[in-house]
């Protein structure tokens, strides 16, 4: 039986989804994401989807993969799983490091400046541009850590969603409506409302199921215990910049293979994507993965960059 919304003012307006032909719900394969489709399938979120869509970036640790097989076993769900791919990631990514167009991932940058350099030192001009008046010497050597742009999400997770929907809608290639046809149902959960981001396409409505119940990610977890459905394993790229220490750590510990293939990556990534000059890591102190201090984040009073960082497609 369907339960009452805690916050039923957050589920778009009655006026907005008169037109929607199509409802989607967006599988990561995470624990928010199943719990919203395990919930609509017993009947306490709605209506009922029409189906989900799993974006695969060809680069989701091994659980993901078992357990996205799982919930498109027959008598799980009662709506089709789709899954779509915009290609290979760590492939993609590879031939970044050689030279070739990628999909910039949020990775770290690394740039020495030597002791003694000498630095030019910028000042306005009458025009109120930057101009060269003099320079400098640093007196000691210099480390600065960046961040690259991010555009993986995008490309292999919102756009491939995106393009099955209006394929499901018989919109492909033709003009979009200019009304609400759609509604995209993102599991995120009432602790990572910060990721909450509307649609800004005109013919599809984003909608947030969990944070109209007042579900937090422990709820989800316990629902799931409650009725004796398997956890899901953390849903995102098995090298993720964005992951935190604790779950480098637990990938280092209990995911060998995946851990290994994450080290490999990052050390063939170092240099040669186009216009970056610096030195490139996956992890956040700028250091080869294999070498990081994966100390625990409390320990650090070191935040996860998850719900801060995330377009809400990633890790749900």
């Amino acid at each position: 039986m369907m339960n009452a919304p805690v916050f039923p003012h957050l589920a778009p307006a009655p006026d907005r989804t008169a037109g929607i032909r199509l409802r989607v719900l967006s599988l990561g394969a995470g624990v928010q994401s199943t719990t919203l489709a395990l919930m609509a399938a017993h009947g306490e979120i709605g209506p009922m989807p029409d189906c989900a869509v799993f974006a695969d970036n060809g680069w989701e640790p091994r659980a993901v993969y078992e357990h996205l097989d799982w919930l498109r076993s027959p008598n799980v769900l009662p709506f089709p799983v789709h899954i779509v791919s915009a290609g290979d990631l760590r492939a993609d990514l590879l031939a970044g490091a050689r030279g070739e167009r990628w999909a910039s991932i949020p990775a770290f940058t690394r740039t020495v400046t030597p002791a003694r350099a000498e630095l030019p030192v910028y000042d306005e001009d009458d025009d109120g541009d930057l101009t060269v008046v003099g320079t400098r010497i640093v007196a000691t050597e210099k480390v600065g850590v960046g961040m690259i742009r991010r555009q993986c999400t995008g490309d292999y997770k919102i756009v491939p969603i995106r393009r099955k929907v209006r394929e499901l809608l018989g919109i492909a290639g033709r003009r979009s409506p200019k009304t609400p046809v759609a509604e995209q149902w993102i599991g995120i959960s009432l602790d990572e409302a910060i990721r909450m981001k509307p649609s800004f396409e005109d013919w599809q409505l984003n909608r947030w199921p969990l944070i109209e119940m007042g579900m937090t990610r422990q709820d989800c977890l316990r629902w799931l215990e409650r009725h004796g459905y398997p956890l899901p394993p953390k849903s995102s790229c098995i090298s993720c910049p964005f992951h935190s220490d604790a779950v480098w750590r637990d990938m280092r510990d209990h995911d060998p293979d995946a851990w290994a293939d994450a080290v490999a990556v990052d050390r063939a990534i170092r240099t040669g994507f186009r216009g970056i000059r610096s030195e490139v890591y996956l992890h956040r102190s700028a250091v080869p993965l294999d070498e990081a201090d994966l100390a625990t984040d409390a320990d650090r009073g070191q935040l996860d960059l998850w719900p801060n960082e995330c377009e809400g497609m990633c890790g749900v």
